[in-house]
């Protein structure tokens, strides 16, 4: 089986890797916002208990913030890596009908409210 020199699998095996990036960077925040909410509940709970000192309590925080972080930062990495790399790619690569600004549109959005909530976590611990 030959390849023809026109092959729009490239550009989709491409936008399925930035979505695949996607994912896991929208897991990754998720991941860091239960382990600084952790934190809150673990404060509630020392509240209960005599004794007990906010010095561990506040790694949670640090931790979840800085997951969220991770994961904002990765998916802004990767739609930018996907930008260049379509960039490279020879017209008759692209699909002539398919919108390919949305996987990156969306990328972005989530990138940034993922910034945005990094932001608002270390604010209110």
């Amino acid at each position: 089986m030959t390849i023809a020199d026109s092959d729009p699998r490239v550009f989709f095996a491409a936008e399925r890797t930035l979505l695949a990036w996607l994912r896991t960077g929208l897991t990754v925040i998720a991941l860091g916002f239960v382990i600084a909410r952790f934190g809150l509940f673990l404060r509630l709970v020392a509240l209960q208990v005599p004794n007990t000192t906010d010095d561990r309590l506040h790694a949670s925080a640090i931790l979840g913030i800085v997951f969220v972080a991770v994961g904002a930062i990765s998916i802004l990495v990767a739609a930018v890596q996907h930008s260049r790399f379509v960039r490279t790619l020879a017209l008759v690569d692209l699909p002539p009908s398919y919108n390919r600004t949305v996987a990156l549109i969306l990328s972005w959005a989530v990138g940034s409210l993922g910034l945005l909530l990094a932001a608002y976590l270390t604010m209110s611990t």
